[in-house]
Parts: C-alpha cells; sequence; structure tokens
C-alpha cells in the first residue's frame, strides 16, 4: 500500500513513469506510512544502497558537524565527474539543493532523497542529466536531526509525530549564519559553493507561519545590492513553475508569506521575510546567482508536505533542464556588470526597507474569526479568497553610499580577511607601501542591541565619510571590487550595510579600544578610489 502511494505520487509529477526500486530503497515515511521520518542512520544507508545500485552518484563529505558527523554531498551526473573542475568543463549547469537545514522541517529531506531516486532508477529523467550536474544535500544538519521529540512542530499537527530541533547543535540557526559563518555546516556549504558554482541553490523548509491556502509558497533571492537580472529571471522562473503545476497537478504554488492579524481580518496585506543575506537563499544575489527557497505548508499532511515539495523540485530541475544555457548566461553577464562597476561611484543600497511589489488576486486562504475571549484571530478549517491584497515582496533602498574601487584592511583584522576569504572573496596582500586616495568613515555612533541574536548583540555604525589620502604598509590588504563576488565583498565591508561585518561585531574591539583613547571614532577599513 505505502509503494502503491509513492508511485502514484511520483507518477503525478513524471509523466506515466512506472519506476521500480528494491526495498532497500524504499524511505522511512513510505515503510511508516508517514508516522516517521528518516534518521541521520536512515538517510546515510539510503545512500549507500542508492550509490550500490548505479555509477551515477557519488556521495562526498560537505564537512563535518560539530558531534563529528559526516554531512552527506550527493554528486548526481552522467557520465560521472570525479571533481568540480572536471564538472565545469562538461559545460552542463550545476545546481545546487538542500533540505533539512531546519531538522524539525524534514519535508525536503524525504524529497531530496525522492528526486535522487527518481533520476537514478526512472529511465525516463536520463535526459535531464544530459543537460544538469546536481548536487544534492538532504541532511544539513545532520547533529539536530535525530534530536526527535513529540511537539517539536506542533503547526505540523504533530505530523510526523516526532522531528528533529531547529538549530544546530552549537545551538545556531544555520539560516542566520551566512555572512557570520561560525558554524561547521556553513563553512562545508561554502566550500562546495566556492569550489562549484552552483548556478542555482534550493533552500527546502515548512513554513511555520499564516494559515494561507496555497500547498507551498516561494521566495527568490531577494534583490538588495545584487544584480537585478537573476533575480528577475528567477521571479519569472517561479510564477511559470507555480502556473504549470497548477494546470498539470492542481496544486496551488504562491509566494511566501505571512498576514499581521494586528491588521485586522480579512487581511489587506501580505508580508514576505526580510532581505537580509544572513539567510542563505538571499546571499545568492550578491553572488549573482539564482537562488530558490522552498516553504511546504505545514496545515497540510505529512504525505502531502512532502508531494508538494517534490513536485516543486522536480518542476525546478525540469526548468533548469530546459533553460540551462540562458541561466548560465544570465549569471555570466552579471558577474561581469559586477567587475566592471568598482570605482564608478555608482550608489548602491546598504539599507533597505519592505515595499509592495505586486497585487494579489484570488489567493487562496483559510478564514479567520476574531476569538473575544482570548481577543485575538484564529484561523477556521473554512476556505476563503482574498483579493487585491498588497503583497510587499520587494526591498528599496533608504540609505545608500558610493561603491569605491575597493577596501584596504590593516594587516591587524585578520578576523575579518579570514571571513571574506571563506566566502570565496579575493582578496591580496601589499607586497610593499602605497598611497590611496578614498574615504575614511567617522563614526559618530556606535551602538548594540541589547538583547542577543544567534549569540551577538547586533551592531549599527552610523557616521560620515570623509575624503582623505592614506599611506599602507606591506602586509595590509587589498580588497578590490573589480571582482565577481564584488557586490558581496561591499554589502560586507561597507560600514553602514544593515548585514554586514559590523553587523555582527567583527569591530567591536578595535571601536571600544579606540573609545577608551580620544574620538574620532574611526572604521578601520578604508574605502579606496585610486592607488598612486
Amino acid at each position: 500500500m505505502v509503494r502503491i502511494f509513492t508511485v502514484c505520487v511520483l507518477c503525478s509529477v513524471i509523466a506515466n513513469a512506472q519506476p521500480a526500486w528494491p526495498d532497500s530503497l524504499d524511505l522511512t515515511p513510505e515503510k511508516t506510512n508517514y508516522e516517521k521520518t528518516s534518521t541521520y542512520a536512515d538517510v546515510m544507508y539510503f545512500l549507500s544502497a542508492q550509490s550500490a545500485r548505479s555509477k551515477d552518484i557519488r556521495v562526498i563529505p560537505m564537512g563535518i558537524s560539530p558531534e563529528g558527523k559526516a554531512i552527506p554531498l550527493a554528486i548526481v551526473a552522467h557520465p560521472m565527474v570525479n571533481s568540480a573542475d572536471e564538472a565545469k568543463t562538461t559545460g552542463k549547469l550545476i545546481i545546487y539543493i538542500q533540505g533539512n537545514i531546519h531538522a524539525g522541517e524534514v519535508e525536503g529531506k524525504e524529497a531530496v532523497m525522492m528526486q535522487i531516486r527518481e533520476l537514478l532508477q526512472n529511465p525516463n529523467k536520463a535526459p535531464v542529466l544530459e543537460k544538469l550536474i546536481i548536487l544534492f544535500a538532504p541532511i544539513y544538519n545532520t547533529d539536530s536531526n535525530d534530536k526527535m521529540a513529540y511537539g517539536r512542530r506542533p503547526t505540523q499537527e504533530n505530523s510526523p509525530p516526532e522531528v528533529g530541533i531547529r538549530e544546530n547543535s552549537q545551538g545556531l540557526d544555520l539560516n542566520r549564519d551566512g555572512m557570520k559563518m561560525e558554524a561547521n555546516e556553513t563553512n562545508g556549504l561554502f566550500n562546495i559553493i566556492n569550489e562549484w558554482d552552483p548556478q542555482i541553490f534550493v533552500d527546502l523548509h515548512t513554513t511555520n507561519g499564516s494559515w494561507h491556502g496555497w500547498n507551498l509558497t516561494w521566495a527568490p533571492s531577494y534583490l538588495s545590492a545584487g544584480e537585478e537580472d537573476p533575480y528577475l529571471y528567477t521571479v519569472d522562473m517561479l510564477k511559470e513553475i507555480s502556473e504549470s503545476v497548477r494546470t498539470k497537478y492542481g496544486l496551488q504554488f504562491g509566494p511566501y508569506g505571512d498576514y499581521y492579524m494586528n491588521e485586522g481580518w480579512p487581511a489587506k496585506n501580505f508580508y514576505t521575510y526580510n532581505h537580509h543575506p544572513r539567510y542563505l537563499v538571499n546571499q545568492f544575489g550578491l553572488r549573482n546567482r539564482m537562488a530558490i527557497l522552498s516553504e511546504a505548508f505545514s496545515h497540510e499532511p505529512f504525505s502531502k508536505r512532502i508531494y508538494s515539495t517534490n513536485t516543486f523540485v522536480t518542476a525546478i530541475i525540469d526548468f533548469a533542464a530546459n533553460h540551462a544555457d540562458e541561466i548560465k548566461e544570465i549569471n555570466k553577464e552579471s558577474d561581469e556588470r559586477t567587475a566592471k562597476q568598482a570605482g564608478s561611484l555608482a550608489k548602491k543600497g546598504v539599507r533597505f526597507k519592505m515595499v509592495p511589489s505586486e497585487v494579489l488576486n484570488d489567493m487562496p486562504s483559510y478564514d479567520y474569526q476574531y476569538d473575544t475571549a482570548s481577543k485575538r484571530y484564529r484561523p477556521m478549517k473554512s476556505r476563503t479568497v482574498l483579493n487585491n491584497v498588497n503583497y510587499y515582496g520587494g526591498f528599496e533602498a533608504e540609505s545608500t553610499s558610493t561603491v569605491p574601487g575597493g577596501y584596504i584592511i590593516p594587516k591587524g583584522l585578520k578576523s575579518i580577511v579570514d571571513n571574506l576569504r571563506k566566502h570565496g572573496i579575493e582578496v591580496e596582500e601589499l607586497k610593499k607601501s602605497k598611497k590611496f586616495s578614498g574615504d575614511e568613515f567617522v563614526i559618530e555612533k556606535y551602538e548594540t542591541a541589547q538583547r542577543k541574536f544567534e549569540g551577538h548583540n547586533m551592531a549599527t555604525a552610523t557616521g560620515k565619510f570623509v575624503a582623505t589620502t592614506k599611506k599602507f604598509g606591506k602586509g595590509d590588504f587589498v580588497v578590490t571590487l573589480a571582482q565577481p563576488l564584488g557586490n558581496l565583498a561591499f554589502y560586507l565591508l561597507e560600514p553602514e550595510s544593515d548585514d554586514g561585518l559590523v553587523t555582527w561585531n567583527f569591530f567591536d574591539e578595535s571601536v571600544e579600544r579606540q573609545k577608551a583613547g580620544n574620538p574620532p571614532i574611526k572604521y578601520p577599513v578604508f574605502r579606496y578610489y585610486k592607488s598612486k
């Protein structure tokens, strides 16, 4: 019975395919009537069993978790490639798909294994691997996956009853670590990203928010200081995919968001999450790559959530295969534009506000009713359709800064350089003394939050730039913005950036040391325009 259900689900996604596989490739949900999710051992067993049956999968560790578990990365390719360099020589589009960044949101983990099984067991999927090389990370948060207990995700109707916890074993939310890069998992991920350079990044989640009526919601890599073409293309891709799955399978996919119930009901506004590149999907906009957030709807049955996620991933893979050359060209042109803008004196945003991007009509939703006892709106079982809903899915700069030629980092700030290099940003060391003309930032106010977030009392610097010429010596570091990751370097190093290294306390010690002396306090990173 379980096998029949699985085949039916996959047949609805993969045009009349009838895949056959041995019991060793059945997944834990399929074997338990969707009462359980896969453990770490289950995932590793599946990958081993699949590897024993196919030459088109190779499993490598993308890193080691704090508790010593290998974080598996499954490379699926035909023919197999032995390195990232070899993969690039094929000319195929490389994409990366991960599940389980939050170990209570388990649908992505199961859907990733279904995708691997489909690609390697279903002959009808062979054409996909003529165009794509796919990197799958089914169980990104390995440590917390097995810390299972009842009631961890009550918004998922406790289905499955037991799941893992959100944070990793360091207590870090891995989807808030994209800029500071403190987690083993994040460092392992970006080793892969920098080496393989996937053109599309997909991160699979399950929402715990509003009772909208979509089976799954999505978001692109939100546009901040990055190039707009990958963002615009991704939005069009997601809308095309949504229409396709609605027509073919009757599933309703739409943009990610939440209602603010203090605004009353029926809702007139629907809000996405913020643009910060600490969220992994958002960072890829600064890397000139396309990225997609997937959020299954938590209030549907576990089997339906897996089905929706699996359908979405299949549609992304098929779209990528059909548009591989176009995707590569858009990203390549964005790299070139980024490198050319260094020293252009253009203005780019460093702080952003959420704004409406479109009006949603025929938006499916559950109804809400005001409860006078609790003085709260509560979701009902009845369904409704909302119209004229302002979707806050865009961001506008509320503060900008000038794009310089690059930055000079004093040699005493090696922790800054280490962070940039982990991101893949090129940093050079001065071999001899040199003068640079540019701007020095004078900090007029430096504030740190009273409450910790992800272990940090987040900081904000405000002040003014003062034009000057400074001499730097041997051993100081130069970061030119004339490189593909120039936008990311800009966002990390601008002192007033809303999610840069100032935000994450990388400069606290330097600022405090200057406070102990005489003002003014100077931001230690120099913004240069020309060298002399």
